[in-house]
Protein backbone atom coordinates (compact mmCIF):
# COMPACT_ATOMS: atom_id res chain seq x y z
CA UNK A 1 0.00 0.00 0.00
CA UNK A 2 1.39 3.39 -1.03
CA UNK A 3 2.14 5.86 1.75
CA UNK A 4 0.04 8.99 2.00
CA UNK A 5 2.13 12.09 1.40
CA UNK A 6 2.28 15.63 2.80
CA UNK A 7 4.04 18.73 1.58
CA UNK A 8 4.65 21.38 4.24
CA UNK A 9 5.36 24.94 3.14
CA UNK A 10 7.61 26.62 5.69
CA UNK A 11 9.93 25.25 8.35
CA UNK A 12 8.80 27.27 11.35
CA UNK A 13 7.77 25.66 14.65
CA UNK A 14 4.32 24.74 13.31
CA UNK A 15 5.77 23.22 10.14
CA UNK A 16 8.41 21.24 12.01
CA UNK A 17 5.86 19.95 14.51
CA UNK A 18 3.55 18.86 11.69
CA UNK A 19 6.42 17.16 9.89
CA UNK A 20 7.27 15.13 12.99
CA UNK A 21 3.69 14.05 13.67
CA UNK A 22 2.98 12.93 10.11
CA UNK A 23 6.42 11.37 9.70
CA UNK A 24 5.89 9.39 12.90
CA UNK A 25 2.50 8.26 11.62
CA UNK A 26 4.10 6.90 8.45
CA UNK A 27 3.34 9.63 5.92
CA UNK A 28 5.85 10.61 3.25
CA UNK A 29 6.70 14.18 4.36
CA UNK A 30 8.61 16.94 2.59
CA UNK A 31 9.24 20.37 4.14
CA UNK A 32 9.96 23.27 1.79
CA UNK A 33 11.65 26.34 3.31
CA UNK A 34 12.37 29.56 1.40
CA UNK A 35 15.31 30.54 3.63
CA UNK A 36 18.66 28.85 4.15
CA UNK A 37 17.82 28.08 7.79
CA UNK A 38 14.92 26.17 9.30
CA UNK A 39 12.95 27.55 12.24
CA UNK A 40 11.02 30.41 10.71
CA UNK A 41 11.25 33.45 12.97
CA UNK A 42 13.27 31.33 15.41
CA UNK A 43 16.25 31.94 13.16
CA UNK A 44 19.91 32.24 14.10
CA UNK A 45 23.07 33.81 12.75
CA UNK A 46 26.69 34.13 13.83
CA UNK A 47 29.05 37.07 13.35
CA UNK A 48 32.42 38.00 14.85
CA UNK A 49 32.25 35.16 17.36
CA UNK A 50 28.73 36.02 18.55
CA UNK A 51 25.74 33.70 18.01
CA UNK A 52 22.41 35.51 17.92
CA UNK A 53 18.93 34.03 18.23
CA UNK A 54 17.03 36.29 15.83
CA UNK A 55 13.49 35.88 17.12
CA UNK A 56 11.96 34.22 20.19
CA UNK A 57 14.12 34.44 23.30
CA UNK A 58 11.66 33.40 26.05
CA UNK A 59 11.31 29.66 26.63
CA UNK A 60 8.03 29.23 28.53
CA UNK A 61 5.36 26.54 28.94
CA UNK A 62 7.97 23.76 29.17
CA UNK A 63 5.15 21.25 29.71
CA UNK A 64 3.92 21.79 26.13
CA UNK A 65 7.31 20.90 24.66
CA UNK A 66 7.79 17.93 27.02
CA UNK A 67 4.38 16.51 26.14
CA UNK A 68 4.96 16.93 22.40
CA UNK A 69 8.26 15.04 22.50
CA UNK A 70 6.67 12.35 24.66
CA UNK A 71 3.81 12.03 22.15
CA UNK A 72 6.29 11.03 19.43
CA UNK A 73 8.23 8.67 21.69
CA UNK A 74 11.05 11.05 22.61
CA UNK A 75 12.42 12.70 25.73
CA UNK A 76 13.21 16.37 25.24
CA UNK A 77 16.05 16.22 27.76
CA UNK A 78 17.92 13.96 25.33
CA UNK A 79 18.10 16.89 22.94
CA UNK A 80 18.30 20.12 24.92
CA UNK A 81 19.56 21.16 28.34
CA UNK A 82 17.24 23.60 30.06
CA UNK A 83 18.13 26.01 32.83
CA UNK A 84 15.47 27.75 34.90
CA UNK A 85 16.42 31.43 35.05
CA UNK A 86 16.67 33.06 38.47
CA UNK A 87 15.63 35.77 38.34
CA UNK A 88 13.25 35.14 35.48
CA UNK A 89 13.71 38.79 34.50
CA UNK A 90 14.68 42.19 35.84
CA UNK A 91 12.45 45.26 35.57
CA UNK A 92 14.16 48.64 35.55
CA UNK A 93 12.45 51.84 36.62
CA UNK A 94 12.40 55.01 34.55
CA UNK A 95 15.19 56.62 36.55
CA UNK A 96 18.89 57.26 36.16
CA UNK A 97 20.06 55.39 39.25
CA UNK A 98 19.62 51.83 37.94
CA UNK A 99 16.84 51.01 40.40
CA UNK A 100 15.18 47.73 39.51
CA UNK A 101 13.14 44.81 40.80
CA UNK A 102 13.76 41.13 40.12
CA UNK A 103 10.96 38.61 39.59
CA UNK A 104 11.23 34.85 39.99
CA UNK A 105 9.33 31.60 39.63
CA UNK A 106 9.45 31.60 43.43
CA UNK A 107 6.24 32.48 45.22
CA UNK A 108 7.82 33.69 48.46
CA UNK A 109 10.33 35.97 46.74
CA UNK A 110 7.65 37.47 44.52
CA UNK A 111 5.22 37.92 47.40
CA UNK A 112 7.88 39.86 49.28
CA UNK A 113 8.50 42.12 46.28
CA UNK A 114 4.79 42.68 45.69
CA UNK A 115 4.26 43.41 49.37
CA UNK A 116 7.10 45.97 49.39
CA UNK A 117 5.42 47.87 46.59
CA UNK A 118 1.81 47.53 47.76
CA UNK A 119 0.76 46.32 51.22
CA UNK A 120 -1.50 43.28 50.84
CA UNK A 121 -0.40 42.61 47.26
CA UNK A 122 1.53 39.48 48.23
CA UNK A 123 -1.60 37.63 49.30
CA UNK A 124 -3.46 38.97 46.26
CA UNK A 125 -0.72 37.61 44.00
CA UNK A 126 -1.04 34.15 45.54
CA UNK A 127 -4.83 34.16 44.95
CA UNK A 128 -4.42 35.59 41.43
CA UNK A 129 -1.97 32.84 40.46
CA UNK A 130 -4.17 30.14 41.96
CA UNK A 131 -6.99 31.28 39.66
CA UNK A 132 -4.52 31.46 36.79
CA UNK A 133 -3.42 27.87 37.38
CA UNK A 134 -7.02 26.67 37.21
CA UNK A 135 -7.56 28.68 34.02
CA UNK A 136 -4.41 27.25 32.43
CA UNK A 137 -5.46 23.66 33.15
CA UNK A 138 -8.96 24.26 31.76
CA UNK A 139 -7.57 25.99 28.68
CA UNK A 140 -5.25 23.06 27.97
CA UNK A 141 -7.97 20.45 28.34
CA UNK A 142 -10.86 22.27 26.67
CA UNK A 143 -9.68 25.10 24.41
CA UNK A 144 -6.07 25.04 23.22
CA UNK A 145 -6.09 21.61 21.55
CA UNK A 146 -9.55 21.98 20.02
CA UNK A 147 -10.48 22.66 16.39
CA UNK A 148 -13.31 25.12 15.75
CA UNK A 149 -15.68 25.08 12.77
CA UNK A 150 -18.65 27.02 14.08
CA UNK A 151 -19.71 29.11 17.03
CA UNK A 152 -21.39 25.99 18.43
CA UNK A 153 -17.98 24.35 18.86
CA UNK A 154 -17.19 27.21 21.20
CA UNK A 155 -20.57 27.32 22.92
CA UNK A 156 -21.22 23.63 23.50
CA UNK A 157 -22.26 22.43 26.96
CA UNK A 158 -18.90 20.99 27.94
CA UNK A 159 -16.97 24.12 27.00
CA UNK A 160 -19.48 26.50 28.52
CA UNK A 161 -19.53 24.55 31.79
CA UNK A 162 -15.79 24.99 32.15
CA UNK A 163 -15.81 28.34 30.36
CA UNK A 164 -17.79 29.93 33.19
CA UNK A 165 -14.60 29.59 35.24
CA UNK A 166 -12.69 31.69 32.70
CA UNK A 167 -12.83 35.50 32.39
CA UNK A 168 -13.38 35.36 28.65
CA UNK A 169 -15.31 38.60 28.26
CA UNK A 170 -13.30 40.74 30.67
CA UNK A 171 -10.21 42.65 29.57
CA UNK A 172 -6.89 41.70 31.08
CA UNK A 173 -6.27 45.32 32.08
CA UNK A 174 -9.53 45.37 34.04
CA UNK A 175 -8.71 42.16 35.91
CA UNK A 176 -5.20 43.23 36.86
CA UNK A 177 -5.95 46.88 37.63
CA UNK A 178 -8.94 46.04 39.81
CA UNK A 179 -6.77 43.74 41.92
CA UNK A 180 -3.45 45.62 42.09
CA UNK A 181 -3.13 49.40 42.45
CA UNK A 182 0.64 49.86 42.16
CA UNK A 183 1.49 50.97 38.61
CA UNK A 184 4.68 48.91 38.34
CA UNK A 185 2.90 45.74 39.49
CA UNK A 186 0.12 46.40 37.00
CA UNK A 187 2.69 46.60 34.20
CA UNK A 188 4.55 43.49 35.40
CA UNK A 189 1.30 41.52 35.26
CA UNK A 190 0.33 42.91 31.85
CA UNK A 191 3.55 43.00 29.82
CA UNK A 192 2.89 39.39 28.68
CA UNK A 193 0.15 40.76 26.42
CA UNK A 194 2.93 42.03 24.14
CA UNK A 195 4.08 38.40 23.80
CA UNK A 196 0.49 37.73 22.62
CA UNK A 197 0.71 40.57 20.15
CA UNK A 198 -1.80 42.93 21.67
CA UNK A 199 -2.30 45.51 24.42
CA UNK A 200 -3.76 44.75 27.86
CA UNK A 201 -6.69 47.02 26.96
CA UNK A 202 -7.64 44.65 24.13
CA UNK A 203 -6.61 41.25 25.53
CA UNK A 204 -9.35 38.86 26.73
CA UNK A 205 -9.07 38.15 30.44
CA UNK A 206 -8.54 34.44 29.79
CA UNK A 207 -4.95 35.30 28.99
CA UNK A 208 -4.33 36.30 32.59
CA UNK A 209 -3.34 32.62 32.79
CA UNK A 210 -0.03 33.87 31.36
CA UNK A 211 0.75 35.23 34.84
CA UNK A 212 0.62 31.64 36.11
CA UNK A 213 2.87 30.49 33.26
CA UNK A 214 5.30 33.29 34.11
CA UNK A 215 5.38 33.23 37.92
CA UNK A 216 4.86 29.51 38.56
CA UNK A 217 6.14 27.55 35.54
CA UNK A 218 8.97 30.02 35.12
CA UNK A 219 11.22 31.24 32.33
CA UNK A 220 13.83 28.83 30.98
CA UNK A 221 16.84 28.89 28.68
CA UNK A 222 18.05 26.06 26.44
CA UNK A 223 21.84 25.95 26.56
CA UNK A 224 23.25 27.14 23.25
CA UNK A 225 20.20 29.29 22.55
CA UNK A 226 16.60 28.95 21.42
CA UNK A 227 17.76 27.56 18.08
CA UNK A 228 18.81 24.38 19.90
CA UNK A 229 15.08 23.64 20.12
CA UNK A 230 14.85 23.98 16.33
CA UNK A 231 17.80 21.64 15.90
CA UNK A 232 16.09 19.14 18.19
CA UNK A 233 12.85 19.25 16.20
CA UNK A 234 14.74 18.84 12.91
CA UNK A 235 16.68 15.88 14.31
CA UNK A 236 13.50 14.14 15.45
CA UNK A 237 11.84 14.88 12.11
CA UNK A 238 14.72 13.36 10.14
CA UNK A 239 14.66 10.37 12.47
CA UNK A 240 11.08 9.86 11.29
CA UNK A 241 11.93 10.07 7.60
CA UNK A 242 11.10 13.72 6.90
CA UNK A 243 12.84 15.28 3.90
CA UNK A 244 13.90 18.93 4.06
CA UNK A 245 14.61 21.31 1.22
CA UNK A 246 15.88 24.78 2.11
CA UNK A 247 16.17 27.74 -0.28
CA UNK A 248 13.11 26.29 -2.02
CA UNK A 249 10.50 29.09 -2.18
CA UNK A 250 7.02 28.05 -3.30
CA UNK A 251 5.40 30.01 -6.11
CA UNK A 252 1.96 28.40 -6.18
CA UNK A 253 -0.19 25.73 -4.55
CA UNK A 254 -1.46 23.48 -7.33
CA UNK A 255 -5.23 23.02 -7.14
CA UNK A 256 -7.09 20.60 -9.39
CA UNK A 257 -10.87 20.19 -9.24
CA UNK A 258 -10.95 22.04 -5.94
CA UNK A 259 -8.29 19.84 -4.31
CA UNK A 260 -4.71 20.76 -3.35
CA UNK A 261 -2.46 18.24 -5.10
CA UNK A 262 0.97 19.80 -4.68
CA UNK A 263 3.07 22.91 -5.21
CA UNK A 264 5.09 24.66 -7.87
CA UNK A 265 8.43 26.10 -6.78
CA UNK A 266 9.74 29.42 -8.04
CA UNK A 267 12.24 27.50 -10.19
CA UNK A 268 9.31 25.84 -12.00
CA UNK A 269 9.64 22.41 -10.38
CA UNK A 270 6.37 20.73 -9.41
CA UNK A 271 5.94 18.43 -6.41
CA UNK A 272 2.83 16.34 -5.79
CA UNK A 273 1.25 15.20 -2.50
CA UNK A 274 -2.04 14.06 -1.00
CA UNK A 275 -2.10 16.98 1.45
CA UNK A 276 -0.59 20.46 1.55
CA UNK A 277 0.01 22.21 4.88
CA UNK A 278 1.09 25.84 4.84
CA UNK A 279 3.23 27.17 7.67
CA UNK A 280 3.92 30.28 5.60
CA UNK A 281 2.17 33.40 6.87
CA UNK A 282 -1.54 32.82 6.18
CA UNK A 283 -2.04 36.15 4.38
CA UNK A 284 0.89 35.41 2.07
CA UNK A 285 -0.45 31.93 1.32
CA UNK A 286 -3.90 33.26 0.41
CA UNK A 287 -2.83 36.30 -1.58
CA UNK A 288 0.28 34.94 -3.31
CA UNK A 289 0.05 31.14 -3.49
CA UNK A 290 -3.66 30.60 -4.24
CA UNK A 291 -5.73 31.95 -7.13
CA UNK A 292 -8.52 34.40 -6.11
CA UNK A 293 -11.36 31.91 -6.67
CA UNK A 294 -10.01 29.63 -3.95
CA UNK A 295 -9.30 32.22 -1.23
CA UNK A 296 -11.31 32.09 1.99
CA UNK A 297 -10.64 35.75 2.80
CA UNK A 298 -10.94 38.97 0.86
CA UNK A 299 -8.35 41.78 0.88
CA UNK A 300 -10.78 43.68 3.13
CA UNK A 301 -10.57 40.88 5.69
CA UNK A 302 -6.80 41.21 5.94
CA UNK A 303 -7.02 45.01 6.05
CA UNK A 304 -9.31 44.75 9.08
CA UNK A 305 -7.10 42.32 10.98
CA UNK A 306 -5.54 43.79 14.10
CA UNK A 307 -1.93 42.76 13.75
CA UNK A 308 0.54 42.10 16.51
CA UNK A 309 3.35 44.62 16.67
CA UNK A 310 6.43 44.50 14.56
CA UNK A 311 9.74 45.08 16.28
CA UNK A 312 12.81 47.22 16.02
CA UNK A 313 15.68 44.92 16.98
CA UNK A 314 19.38 45.46 17.49
CA UNK A 315 21.75 42.49 17.65
CA UNK A 316 24.76 43.74 19.57
CA UNK A 317 28.18 42.34 20.31
CA UNK A 318 29.55 44.44 23.16
CA UNK A 319 33.12 44.77 24.41
CA UNK A 320 33.43 44.28 28.15
CA UNK A 321 30.70 43.28 30.57
CA UNK A 322 27.31 44.69 31.60
CA UNK A 323 26.92 43.56 35.22
CA UNK A 324 23.79 45.65 35.81
CA UNK A 325 21.80 43.45 33.44
CA UNK A 326 20.26 40.05 34.10
CA UNK A 327 19.45 37.53 31.34
CA UNK A 328 16.06 39.15 30.56
CA UNK A 329 15.55 42.86 31.24
CA UNK A 330 12.52 45.11 30.81
CA UNK A 331 12.01 48.85 30.86
CA UNK A 332 8.37 49.92 30.60
CA UNK A 333 7.26 53.06 28.83
CA UNK A 334 6.51 55.99 31.14
CA UNK A 335 3.15 56.53 29.44
CA UNK A 336 1.73 53.01 29.08
CA UNK A 337 -1.46 53.99 27.21
CA UNK A 338 0.31 56.39 24.86
CA UNK A 339 2.89 53.73 24.04
CA UNK A 340 0.21 51.25 22.98
CA UNK A 341 -1.55 54.01 21.01
CA UNK A 342 1.67 54.74 19.10
CA UNK A 343 2.09 51.04 18.34
CA UNK A 344 -1.45 50.04 17.35
CA UNK A 345 -3.18 53.23 16.22
CA UNK A 346 -0.79 56.01 15.27
CA UNK A 347 1.88 53.55 14.02
CA UNK A 348 4.89 55.75 14.72
CA UNK A 349 8.24 55.38 16.44
CA UNK A 350 7.28 55.22 20.16
CA UNK A 351 8.27 58.50 21.83
CA UNK A 352 8.87 56.81 25.19
CA UNK A 353 9.57 53.21 24.19
CA UNK A 354 9.21 50.05 26.19
CA UNK A 355 12.55 48.28 25.81
CA UNK A 356 13.49 44.62 26.21
CA UNK A 357 17.14 43.58 26.49
CA UNK A 358 18.20 39.95 26.46
CA UNK A 359 21.74 39.14 27.56
CA UNK A 360 22.10 35.37 26.97
CA UNK A 361 25.83 35.58 27.66
CA UNK A 362 24.76 35.98 31.32
CA UNK A 363 23.77 32.30 31.26
CA UNK A 364 25.67 30.86 28.32
CA UNK A 365 29.31 31.70 27.60
CA UNK A 366 29.13 29.89 24.24
CA UNK A 367 27.17 32.72 22.58
CA UNK A 368 29.88 35.39 22.95
CA UNK A 369 33.69 35.59 22.98
CA UNK A 370 35.39 35.85 26.37
CA UNK A 371 35.17 39.30 27.92
CA UNK A 372 32.19 40.39 25.81
CA UNK A 373 28.40 40.40 25.98
CA UNK A 374 25.78 39.20 23.51
CA UNK A 375 22.76 41.52 23.59
CA UNK A 376 19.40 41.40 21.85
CA UNK A 377 17.53 44.72 22.12
CA UNK A 378 13.87 44.90 21.10
CA UNK A 379 11.35 47.75 20.97
CA UNK A 380 7.73 46.88 20.00
CA UNK A 381 6.62 49.11 17.12
CA UNK A 382 3.58 49.25 14.85
CA UNK A 383 3.30 46.82 11.95
CA UNK A 384 3.40 48.70 8.65
CA UNK A 385 5.64 51.48 9.98
CA UNK A 386 7.41 53.37 7.18
CA UNK A 387 10.96 54.57 7.76
CA UNK A 388 14.30 55.29 6.13
CA UNK A 389 17.56 53.56 7.06
CA UNK A 390 18.73 56.87 8.57
CA UNK A 391 15.61 57.12 10.75
CA UNK A 392 16.07 53.53 11.95
CA UNK A 393 19.74 54.12 12.80
CA UNK A 394 18.92 57.33 14.69
CA UNK A 395 16.16 55.61 16.65
CA UNK A 396 18.55 52.82 17.58
CA UNK A 397 21.03 55.39 18.86
CA UNK A 398 18.26 56.91 21.00
CA UNK A 399 17.41 53.49 22.45
CA UNK A 400 21.07 52.81 23.26
CA UNK A 401 21.24 56.13 25.12
CA UNK A 402 18.16 55.18 27.18
CA UNK A 403 19.70 51.80 28.06
CA UNK A 404 22.92 53.49 29.16
CA UNK A 405 21.07 55.85 31.49
CA UNK A 406 18.30 53.66 32.93
CA UNK A 407 19.89 50.19 32.87
CA UNK A 408 23.30 51.54 33.87
CA UNK A 409 25.23 49.99 30.98
CA UNK A 410 28.08 52.47 31.04
CA UNK A 411 29.50 53.58 27.69
CA UNK A 412 27.40 51.07 25.76
CA UNK A 413 27.36 53.04 22.50
CA UNK A 414 31.16 53.26 22.44
CA UNK A 415 31.71 49.58 23.25
CA UNK A 416 29.79 48.04 20.38
CA UNK A 417 31.90 45.57 18.39
CA UNK A 418 29.03 44.46 16.17
CA UNK A 419 25.59 45.91 15.49
CA UNK A 420 22.86 44.75 13.14
CA UNK A 421 19.52 46.55 12.99
CA UNK A 422 16.39 44.61 12.03
CA UNK A 423 12.92 46.02 11.49
CA UNK A 424 9.61 45.92 9.59
CA UNK A 425 11.09 45.61 6.09
CA UNK A 426 13.28 42.70 7.19
CA UNK A 427 10.31 40.75 8.56
CA UNK A 428 8.58 41.29 5.22
CA UNK A 429 11.60 40.18 3.20
CA UNK A 430 12.67 37.20 5.29
CA UNK A 431 9.28 35.76 6.27
CA UNK A 432 6.75 37.19 3.80
CA UNK A 433 5.25 38.82 6.88
CA UNK A 434 2.09 40.87 6.35
CA UNK A 435 2.98 44.52 7.05
CA UNK A 436 6.08 43.23 8.78
CA UNK A 437 4.31 41.92 11.88
CA UNK A 438 6.73 40.08 14.11
CA UNK A 439 4.08 37.66 15.36
CA UNK A 440 0.82 37.51 13.36
CA UNK A 441 -2.75 38.56 14.20
CA UNK A 442 -3.16 39.97 17.71
CA UNK A 443 -5.04 38.00 20.36
CA UNK A 444 -8.12 40.19 20.62
CA UNK A 445 -11.45 38.58 21.51
CA UNK A 446 -12.59 38.68 17.87
CA UNK A 447 -9.34 37.03 16.74
CA UNK A 448 -9.37 34.16 19.23
CA UNK A 449 -10.72 30.57 19.00
CA UNK A 450 -13.67 30.34 16.56
CA UNK A 451 -13.00 33.90 15.37
CA UNK A 452 -9.38 33.22 14.36
CA UNK A 453 -8.60 32.09 10.81
CA UNK A 454 -9.45 28.41 10.40
CA UNK A 455 -6.69 25.83 9.92
CA UNK A 456 -8.63 24.10 7.15
CA UNK A 457 -9.45 25.75 3.82
CA UNK A 458 -13.17 26.07 3.20
CA UNK A 459 -12.77 26.09 -0.58
CA UNK A 460 -9.82 23.79 -1.22
CA UNK A 461 -9.90 20.17 -0.13
CA UNK A 462 -6.72 18.82 1.53
CA UNK A 463 -5.26 22.29 2.21
CA UNK A 464 -4.44 23.07 5.85
CA UNK A 465 -2.66 25.72 7.88
CA UNK A 466 -0.41 25.79 10.93
CA UNK A 467 1.36 28.59 12.75
CA UNK A 468 0.55 31.83 14.52
CA UNK A 469 -2.21 32.99 12.17
CA UNK A 470 -4.49 30.10 13.08
CA UNK A 471 -5.44 28.44 16.37
CA UNK A 472 -4.33 28.50 19.10
CA UNK A 473 -2.23 31.51 18.06
CA UNK A 474 1.07 33.20 18.84
CA UNK A 475 4.16 31.80 20.56
CA UNK A 476 6.51 28.83 20.14
CA UNK A 477 4.63 26.32 22.32
CA UNK A 478 1.29 27.48 20.92
CA UNK A 479 2.48 27.08 17.32
CA UNK A 480 3.57 23.55 18.24
CA UNK A 481 -0.01 22.89 19.36
CA UNK A 482 -1.23 24.15 15.96
CA UNK A 483 0.67 21.24 14.40
CA UNK A 484 -1.30 18.83 16.56
CA UNK A 485 -4.55 20.52 15.48
CA UNK A 486 -3.70 20.06 11.80
CA UNK A 487 -2.86 16.43 12.53
CA UNK A 488 -6.26 15.99 14.20
CA UNK A 489 -7.95 17.47 11.12
CA UNK A 490 -6.35 15.11 8.67
CA UNK A 491 -6.69 12.08 10.94
CA UNK A 492 -10.33 12.99 11.80
CA UNK A 493 -9.73 13.21 15.56
CA UNK A 494 -12.31 15.30 17.42
CA UNK A 495 -11.17 14.90 21.04
CA UNK A 496 -10.44 18.43 22.40
CA UNK A 497 -7.77 17.21 24.82
CA UNK A 498 -4.04 16.90 24.07
CA UNK A 499 -3.18 13.69 22.24
CA UNK A 500 -1.45 10.98 24.23
CA UNK A 501 -0.80 8.68 21.26
CA UNK A 502 -0.78 8.84 17.45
Amino acid sequence: MQKKSVIIIGGGIGGLGSAILFGKKGYDVTVLEKNAHLGGRANVFAEKGFTFDMGPSWYMMPDIFEEFFKLVGENITDYITLERLAPSYRVFLQSEDGKHYDFYSDMEKNKATFESLEPGAGKKLEEHLERGGLQYRIAKQEFMYKNYDSIFDFLNKRVMTEGRKLPIFKKMSDIVNSTFKNELLQKVLQYQTVLLGTSPYNTPGIYSLMNYVDFVDGVWYPKGGIHKLIEALVTVAKKNGVAFRTEAPVEQIIIENGTAVGVRLENGEELRADFVISNADYQHTETKLISPDYRDHSPAYWDKQILAPSAFIMYLGVDGKAPSLSHHNLLFSQDWKKNFYEIFDKVSWPSSPSIYVSKPSQTDESVAPAGTENMFVLVPIGSGLSYSEEEMKAYGDKVLSIIEKTMMVEGLSNRILYRRDYCVKDFQKDYNSYKGTALGPAHTLMQTAFFRSNNMSKKVKNLYYVGAYTNPGIGMPVCLISAELAYKRIENITDPSPLTSL
